[in-house]
């Protein structure tokens, strides 16, 4: 049976936290009898993260689980687009693989597209920070504020918060974009939602609860410096006509 919605977990040297979350998504699939399948890519890592996601799944037998693992690692875009390619429901969303965002709040992203009100809808952090339990540090938190001050000044578009990992998407109207997607790593956010609102795409940021989990892979300096350059190459990209 087809099931109503994928959900793509990308993964990198998680075999520390991979396990209980996946026993979160799977034990929050069965209590809602949700029609699903659960896809976790792991994007090249060195420690046992695959292994780990086929172990904390075989807990629940009646779960679908797919287990995507490449050699290399590309990136957490590229795990992502990896990830809902393979997807097979009409309905996706990927989350990060520490359940920053709890599952609990998958329903605010999949209800608008299911009834058909949006296409692509994405997690926020910064319209109702009341929702914030766990803060991250102040140097982080300064950091985001000028990554996405700098995102919106240069791609134009006007979201509070295109950073955070739980997105959803209509997978009719987005499946054919995955191919013109160019980043593989930090920026492959602004260019999924770049690309969709440039496609015609209604796309709509709505607030989460979230909590800053230790253990983020996310340098403040390393990945400003590269969000510049991806930036840059998704504005080149328009220009040139690639989207």
């Amino acid at each position: 049976m087809k099931p109503f919605i994928s959900i793509v977990v990308p993964a990198f040297d998680e075999d520390e936290r991979l396990g209980v979350s996946i026993e979160k998504i799977l034990a929050y699939v069965q209590t809602n009898n949700l029609a699903a399948e659960l896809v976790v890519v792991d994007d090249g890592s060195s420690d046992r993260t695959a292994d780990i996601a086929r172990e904390s799944a075989s807990k629940y037998p009646g779960s679908v689980t797919k287990v995507i693992r490449y050699e290399q690692n590309r990136g957490k875009g590229y795990a992502v687009k990896t990830g809902l390619m393979s997807a097979e429901a009409d309905i996706a969303i990927f989350s990060d693989a520490d359940l920053s965002t709890p599952i609990e709040e998958l329903p605010k992203l999949i209800d608008p597209i299911r009834a058909g009100q949006y296409d692509v809808t994405f997690g926020s952090r910064a319209i109702d920070r009341s929702l914030i339990g766990d803060r991250q540090p102040w140097r982080r938190e300064q950091g985001g504020r000028v990554i996405n001050f700098v995102i919106r000044k240069m791609s134009g578009l006007e979201f509070a918060d295109t950073q955070c990992g739980f997105k959803a998407f209509n997978m009719t109207k987005f499946r054919p974009l995955l191919d013109l997607m160019t980043i593989d790593r930090f920026g492959f956010d602004v260019e999924f939602l770049y690309v969709a609102k440039f496609h015609g795409l209604k796309l709509a940021e709505i607030p989460v609860r979230w909590n800053d989990v230790a253990g983020s892979k996310v340098s403040v300096f390393r990945d400003t410096r590269r969000m510049f350059n991806e930036l840059r190459q998704i504005m080149n990209n328009a220009k040139k006509g690639v989207y």
